[in-house]
């Protein structure tokens, strides 16, 4: 009954509104003011129509176990993990819940992806909210960042991550990696994705952090937050920064401990506050709070997410922000400053909108209506939320349509996306250090060791089908006595030994590894595969490069890049202490960064047959020429626009294979440099 009344008032509304417009020629186009009246209408008609108990239902966004909406198998994990009913359409039906967060260990999410189910899912749920009195679609959402916090994975496009991204210095690449990201999670019937981390990664001992910044340098956090932010926006996302005011100076992890952030009222302006600030003027669709303690802002001791000084006199008033706040999970240790059923109230008292995945759904929703139905908590006060609620869930055309069709799976996993994924990772891979040890010969026999994790044995299989003889060994995380002893003994007829760390910096056993293997005498390379800090523990190894990531898309740039078949491009996002700048890059290049280096480097590819032909050598040279001509009378524009067309033609010769992989990586990456040399001083 509530569903056909609403959807009469909102006809009427229309009906009014058009009876109000001239009509010459047929129906005027609605301006934007005009359709945000239309819409204020109808969801003030939606909200009067409303219980208490489903406005409160409206506040949470949960995870409940399970693959399709009523699934018999995970009943009894459902009910003794108190997700409020046996299954998704219970939990629904009990609570008017307003969104559901999808998991991988929820089994909402497959490993590897089943697309047909997670799509069969979303328009289950959806059509079983849309069925209620209410008739309110539900926001369905994902933390799918790239990198290590992803999860939709293969048959999908796995991403190396965002400080990856901030190793290339590209908004292109990320805002093709949102736009990816968006289109395969509308796809999959996802609307909302908490993402991205627009954190500012100043701590190397960040636990939980780290490379999922895009680095430590605000304005280029910002700018490629603002970049994946209307990426998202263009797949008809709801994107969501985080963490609100900033968790990337911290040494603690929120989901384990309470984080605090010392830093002083104008060090959070201008760093831990600016991408957030930047995030608004682009209107992103929602701002995920920190459960972080930030004495400068509120000497209260409470974590941000708890905390109106900081979520309504900061982001709400002083930022102006006013699109969705929602806290991050109230599972978390950060967040249980208070007792169980007053997380979600004091959370909402300092000015949340979006209450996420609460431990116990029941605790957590009593919670809330018994603070409301005390007059603790104004109805009013509920009422502005749940408006917001309604505008983006309107705004984002969810209501016009919640089912998936199955045609948009064809978005997932394909040939371009992979490519693309594939592009970001080859660009990352930052070489830091290189005393003569690389790229890897053929007749030089490795050895690649190090933690499970990093991957040591598929970084070996890949560097032999690359060529290179050798072995792996893979340790433990923390490797032992025996282990270490093992990896020595793997050493001795190495020439080189290549380890591959994960967040080495902060683990005690993998520096004494490294140590170990130094001992040898024989040429150590180090490959870190997560932090880019390892190094401050072992500075004097033979070469260093960091890849921000363990993932496979990540491992295969790095077999190319220490063979040499990449010439590497990243450069570091972040500051590694006492040892090397923000910035800081080499490569394999020992010529100038100039035109005349580049013809050099042509020569050099073609005495190498990574150029075909004579013809192709002359074309490239003649181009390089006149480029030369345009530095030599410094003008910038000229040079600028003709190393566009040089990487124009390079990509030709490429496509119709007159130069090969090698020689397109080594033209391209010297040529971008070089492009940003002369961009930088126009």
């Amino acid at each position: 009954m509530k569903l056909k009344l609403r959807k009469v008032i909102a006809f009427l509304s229309a009906a009014l509104l058009l009876l109000t417009l001239p009509i010459p020629g047929g129906v005027k186009n609605v301006s934007a003011a005009e359709k945000q009246d239309v819409n204020e209408d109808e969801i003030n008609a939606i909200i009067d129509d409303m219980t208490l108990e489903e406005k409160i239902g409206q506040l949470f966004i949960v995870h409940v176990y399970g693959q399709t909406p009523t699934d018999p198998r995970y009943e009894n994990t459902n009910l003794n993990n108190n997700r409020g009913g046996k299954n998704f359409q219970e939990v629904i039906e009990n609570y008017h819940i307003g969104g559901l967060i999808y998991f991988n260990w929820s089994y909402n999410i497959g490993t590897p992806l089943d697309p047909e189910q997670v799509q069969f899912l979303s328009n289950g749920v959806q059509e079983i909210a849309v069925e209620q009195d209410s008739g309110i679609p539900l926001f369905i959402s994902t933390d799918q960042e790239g990198g290590i916090v992803q999860r939709v994975t293969e048959p999908g496009t796995v991403f190396p991550g965002n400080m990856a991204i901030g190793a290339t210095r590209s908004e292109e690449f990320a805002a093709l990696s949102g736009n990816i990201i968006g289109k395969e999670l509308n796809s999959l019937g996802i609307n909302m994705n908490f993402a991205p981390t627009v954190d500012v990664n100043l701590n190397p001992a960040n636990p939980v952090i780290g490379i999922r910044s895009f680095g430590e340098d605000p304005e280029l956090v910002s700018k490629l937050g603002v970049s994946q932010i209307n990426a998202y926006k263009e797949q008809n996302v709801i994107a969501s920064a985080k963490h609100f005011p900033g968790h990337g100076d911290t040494d603690v992890d929120s989901h384990y401990g309470l984080p605090v952030i010392d830093h002083d009222l104008e060090t959070l302006h201008e760093v831990d506050l600016k991408p957030f600030k930047e995030a608004i003027d682009a209107g992103v669709g929602s701002i995920m709070t920190g459960h972080i303690v930030v004495p400068a802002l509120d000497d209260s001791g409470l974590p941000a997410t708890l905390s109106k000084p900081i979520i309504t006199d900061l982001l709400r008033e002083e930022l102006g922000y006013d699109g969705l706040i929602i806290t991050d999970s109230l599972g978390m240790s950060g967040a249980n400053v208070v007792p169980p059923d007053r997380v979600p109230v004091e959370s909402f008292k300092a000015g949340v909108d979006i209450l996420l995945n609460p431990p116990d759904v029941e605790v957590a929703y009593n919670g809330m209506l018994e603070a409301v139905q005390s007059g603790e908590i104004s109805e009013e006060r509920v009422e502005e939320s749940v408006y917001r609620i309604l505008r983006a869930k309107m705004e984002n055309g969810l209501f016009e349509e919640t089912q998936t069709s199955p045609d948009k799976l064809e978005n997932i996993g394909t040939e371009a996306n992979l490519q693309a994924a594939k592009d970001i990772a080859e660009k990352s891979i930052t070489l830091v250090k290189n005393e003569d040890v690389l790229p890897v010969q053929n007749d030089e026999k490795v050895l690649v060791t190090g933690p499970s994790v990093a991957k040591p044995s598929l970084l070996y299989q890949l560097l032999e089908e690359k060529g290179v003889d050798g072995r792996s060994y893979a340790t433990g995380t923390s490797p032992t006595d025996s282990q270490i002893e093992q990896a020595v003994e793997h050493a001795a007829d190495a020439d080189k030994i290549i380890v591959t760390t994960y967040t080495a910096n902060t683990n005690e056993r993998q520096r004494e590894f490294v140590e170990a293997l130094q001992r040898t005498g024989k040429p150590v390379i180090v490959s870190a595969h997560r932090n880019p800090y390892d190094v401050m523990v072992f500075p004097e190894v033979d070469g260093y490069v960091a890849s921000y990531s363990y993932l496979d898309v990540s491992i295969n740039a790095v077999a190319s890049v220490l063979v040499g078949d990449i010439n590497p491009y990243g450069k570091l996002p972040v500051t590694i202490p006492d040892l090397y700048n923000l910035g800081h890059s080499l490569d394999y290049t020992d010529t100038s960064l100039s035109a005349e280096g580049m013809k050099q480097l042509v020569d050099e590819l073609a005495q190498q047959d990574e150029i075909t032909d004579s013809q192709t050598t002359r074309a490239l040279t003649t181009h390089l020429s006149a480029i030369e001509r345009f530095e030599e009378r410094e003008l910038g524009d000229k040079v600028v626009k003709h190393l566009e067309s040089f990487q124009d033609l390079i990509a030709h010769f490429h496509e119709t294979d007159k130069i090969t992989d090698k020689a397109y990586s080594y033209l391209e990456t010297e040529s971008l440099k070089l492009h940003d040399v002369w961009t930088t001083q126009e």
